[in-house]
């Protein structure tokens, strides 16, 4: 067995990607770990729009998806880290549910954090990739 990390990454890289040294996803034993997706630029830079950062998060996370031959609805746990939810969670949740796709829906723990690097939403996924 191998230690080797089978790594995944979209077909256009973005910069955080090399400047904070992680991997977008790992294949491993039948499951995609998908790092934590924000709604950077190819630059690296936050969208500035909070609906807009939520479409460009889920337009990352699905480049990462598609790249490993799965979908949104391959993904079986989220964790969605948000700033100041109390004030965003609605709309974040309202743009989310445009991708979420329909029941039965994937597990989901949602964290208020005080910080995301100039980032307002970010999601964790892990999906069961394709026989």
């Amino acid at each position: 067995m191998s230690n080797k990390r089978d790594a995944v990454f979209p077909a256009e890289r973005h910069a955080l990607y090399e400047r904070h040294r992680y991997s977008p996803a790992i294949r491993s034993n039948g499951f995609l770990f998908v790092s934590g997706q924000v709604g950077s630029r190819m630059d690296g830079s936050p969208e500035p729009d909070l609906k807009d950062q939520v479409r460009r998060t889920f337009a990352n996370l699905d480049a990462i998806l598609a790249e490993a031959g799965c979908s949104f609805a391959d993904v079986v746990d989220t964790t969605i880290f948000m700033v100041d939810p109390h004030t965003r969670f609605e709309t974040l949740w309202e743009v989310a549910a445009d991708y979420w796709g329909e029941a039965p829906y994937p597990t989901v723990t949602a964290i208020g954090v005080t910080w995301l690097a100039g980032f307002d939403f970010e999601i964790k996924v892990i999906a069961r990739l394709p026989d």
